[in-house]
């Protein structure tokens, strides 16, 4: 480039302000090429036979010359050698129950089940299963101008532990060689920085910072970008929406809000070449960031071959390992339920109690069943003597639960899943409550600030205290599960404070108010899938001696009168059938969590009162993100429907186990 540059100036075919215009510090190298060929087609032939004439000369000179190896600066190299200890350092360890315990990430490690978005069913099957190293490889590339890949999944399915496999990976050179540096990002963490920043700042305040010249390794970074991968973890915890309207920046060393940075980042605007991987909740990545993907990946959860090496590898004992098995397998409902990492590595957990519940019936048979299992546990592990809980158990740890629960709910209100110490103080939480294991030590923020920070397990844990507070505490507003189950109105409750998490997220933007109420509803819907699951028939004997009889009863009245009301939603959307076709109803996602709703309760009578009032001869259910944990919900509530029906499941990810699970309710289907 500078050799042309200077060819071209001395001939008279550039202008000093032409050299000047193409060497601006805010292009990467590849941008530079393109302006300086952009602007030589402007200046006619001449310009064009000297840059020619150039580049043939050079050509020869290499030719004739024995071709050296490139090798990176040595101030490279170093910094090279630093961030992978740095990035080994942060992912050798799969943290479980806070600070009480670890595991190895190779010792744990299973891969989940990852299918291209693009492609259909038989192709897949045609390529064969998708391995790690393909998340960044040729396959399933439908845009290759582009730069970022996103892996979507569920809530549990796996994605940050994916990703925490491939730094682990490339910090010890077994993957991801085509990389010099790699970059790791947690969204969660970045959600929390409110002053602006430059691309510089974020590179080394955040991951590593360098020992050496920092301009000159950062010149490095932007001259040789197809070296660099960055990854980002949770893009649905950014509290911010992904759209054209976002301001532009292309400027490195310029200052910005971290949204604007990151959303240019996935762009192309700025740092056009350097690799991106995203991680989401599917729900939501909307067509504005779709635009601007390389591909997309689904990450799936377990196969069934995937549990089995996964309870086997979290067991030394292969008695243990074999007797969990026996039991998981013995109950399809909570198979299909292991098919999600998080649920299966709670089931693994708390083996003693899943072994202890007897026969099929008396185990786990919904989310809400998993969890309070684990809440058992890790209540039953503080205690001296280890004794087998009594039905009071949750009564006796009633301070502790109502404490975590408020601090989780008013940070679900507040879009914040990391906690100060003030924080925590502010709901009552104690040093004994943060040792029972719910809550974990943000690292890397409590570094960062000089304080500790705090974070639940997992975000659907927090989802979960974040129930448990909405159906325990006796006055609880009655508008709270009515907002609840309408989502939309979840975030707009005035009586709460939110000056207390002032560090989360700023209100006076209305669109970025509406923005984190869209990246917050698949939570918010957790939320209500689990006060619907704690208010069902099968806790109420735990749930009262911790809550009043007639005020349980009231809030079931209210959580069956919000489902019906949203059913009825659904129905009423059905369109009239055209003449000579079937009357069909083509459902969407919240129709799906409305049903999964209804199974955690665990009462037919709701399910069969529900279906009773749809009246259709065709049900479709395509990109409805359906697995085996919601064909056990589908099977339950559909096998109460009037009138058989044609079911349409394309496009989902139902599976062996998914199809078992429906069995209960084929007799209703005549195709």
């Amino acid at each position: 480039m500078d050799g042309a540059l200077e060819v071209l100036l001395d001939t008279g075919s550039f202008t000093s302000m032409d050299f000047d215009g193409v060497q601006l510090p805010v292009y990467t190298p590849s941008q530079k090429a393109r302006c300086l060929l952009d602007l030589v087609r402007s200046k006619g032939e001449q310009a064009a036979n000297v840059l020619l004439q150039y580049i043939k000369r050079k050509e020869e000179r290499s030719s004739s010359s024995p071709q050296e190896e490139w090798t990176p600066p040595k101030e490279c190299l170093l910094y090279q050698k630093k961030l992978r200890s740095s990035v080994s350092a942060q992912s050798y360890f799969l943290s479980t129950n806070g600070r009480t315990g670890s595991q190895s990430l190779d010792d744990i490690y299973i891969q989940g089940h990852l299918e291209l978005a693009q492609t259909s069913s038989e192709a897949q099957a045609q390529s064969g299963p998708m391995e790690l190293k393909d998340v960044l490889g040729m396959l399933g590339t439908v845009n290759q101008e582009a730069d970022t890949v996103l892996v979507c999944g569920e809530a549990g399915s796996g994605k940050s532990t994916l990703l925490q496999r491939l730094h682990l990976l490339w910090a010890r050179g077994e993957a991801l060689h085509d990389f010099l540096l790699v970059f790791p990002f947690s969204c969660r963490r970045l959600s929390s920085v409110k002053r602006e920043l430059s691309l510089k700042e974020l590179l080394f305040l955040h991951c590593c910072w360098p020992d050496g010249d920092q301009n000159q390794l950062f010149q490095f970074i932007l001259d040789h970008p197809h070296l660099i991968l960055f990854t980002f973890d949770g893009l649905d915890e950014l509290k911010h929406c992904f759209s054209d309207l976002e301001q532009g920046h292309c400027c490195p060393t310029q200052c910005a809000p971290i949204p604007t940075l990151l959303f240019n980042l996935l762009q192309g605007f700025l740092m056009k070449g350097v690799r991106k991987v995203v991680t989401s909740r599917p729900e939501v990545v909307g067509p504005g960031l779709r635009r601007y993907l390389r591909k997309e990946v689904h990450l799936k959860g377990f196969s069934t071959r995937g549990i089995d090496c996964f309870v086997r590898k979290h067991h030394c004992d292969p008695t243990v390992a074999t007797r969990v098995l026996e039991s998981i397998r013995s109950n399809t409902a909570l198979l299909g339920l292991c098919h999600i990492p998080v649920f299966c590595w709670i089931v693994s957990k708390c083996y003693k109690e899943l072994l202890g519940c007897g026969d099929a019936e008396g185990s786990p048979q919904t989310i809400t069943d998993v969890y309070l299992m684990m809440l058992q546990h890790l209540f039953q592990r503080q205690e001296t003597q280890r004794n087998p809980l009594d039905i009071g158990w949750l009564q006796e740890h009633q301070e502790t639960t109502l404490r975590l629960g408020q601090l989780a709910k008013e940070g679900l209100e507040a879009s914040c899943y990391i906690f100060t110490s003030t924080e925590l103080q502010r709901c009552g939480v104690t040093e004994d409550d943060i040792c029972m294991g719910f809550l974990s030590l943000s690292k890397d923020l409590s570094s960062l600030r000089n304080c500790l920070h705090y974070e639940f397990l997992h975000v659907t844990l927090q989802c979960f205290f974040a129930a448990l507070f909405i159906v325990l505490t006796p006055n609880m507003e009655r508008s709270t599960i009515s907002q609840l189950f309408q989502s939309k109105d979840w975030q707009q409750q005035p009586s709460f404070p939110r000056a207390c998490l002032g560090h989360c997220l700023a209100w006076q933007d209305v669109a970025l108010k509406e923005a984190a109420m869209t990246a917050e509803m698949p939570n918010i819907q957790i939320t209500a899938t689990f006060v619907s699951g704690l208010l069902s028939h099968r806790h109420h004997s735990l749930l009262l001696l911790s809550c009043p009889g007639n005020i349980l009863d009231r809030k079931v009245k209210h959580v069956v009168k919000c489902l019906s009301k949203g059913m009825q939603k659904h129905f009423k959307s059905i369109p009239q059938p055209v003449d000579e076709e079937k009357k069909s109803m083509h459902a969407m996602p919240g129709f799906v969590w409305l049903i999964k709703c209804i199974y955690e309760m665990q009462e037919s009578k709701i399910a069969k009162n529900t279906m009773t009032k749809l009246d259709i001869e065709h049900l479709k259910l395509t990109y409805c993100n359906i697995g085996p944990v919601e064909c056990t919900a589908l099977s339950y509530v559909l096998q109460h429907l009037r009138n058989p029906v044609g079911l349409q499941l394309d496009y989902n990810s139902v599976g062996d186990v998914g199809v078992e699970q429906l069995l209960p309710c084929l007799h209703v289907c005549h195709s």
